[in-house]
């Protein structure tokens, strides 16, 4: 007995998502909990990926605008000093939240220079509703 095999026939694309990103974005940020870290700014450099869901895009107003991302790292670096990337991560994320096409934000925070002899520290968050 033989299977009969049909051949895939393609109907419309579905598509399963749209994440948008912000990689690599360099901040100078009043940051770290030793007292040689008060009192100066140091590198941090930013990753930001948004889970928008598979809700369709037409226009701008049914994404986000990376400028926008950006420029919630960008006020929180330039404001008060804080002690933890984990903190300045979790402030990111919290912030991108309060657009309701967000889904899911993961928020990556490097401190390059944080260990001698390795490229970078630092943290990873990440929240859904």
């Amino acid at each position: 007995m033989s299977a009969v095999v049909t051949p895939f026939t393609a109907s419309e694309p579905r598509r399963l998502g749209l994440t948008v990103l912000v990689r690599g974005l360099e901040v100078q940020a009043a940051i770290g909990v030793h007292a040689h870290e008060h009192g100066r700014l140091q590198p941090l450099f930013v990753d930001v990926e948004l889970d928008l869901g598979a809700a369709p895009i037409r226009s701008l107003s049914d994404t986000l605008d990376y400028e926008g991302v950006a420029r919630i790292a960008r006020d929180l670096a330039a404001g008060e000093h804080i002690a933890l990337v984990e903190t300045f991560a979790e402030r990111i994320a919290l912030a991108c939240l309060t657009d309701h096409r967000v889904l899911a934000v993961k928020v990556r925070i490097e401190k390059p220079g944080a260990i001698p002899g390795a490229a970078a520290a630092g943290c990873e968050v990440a929240y859904s509703r």
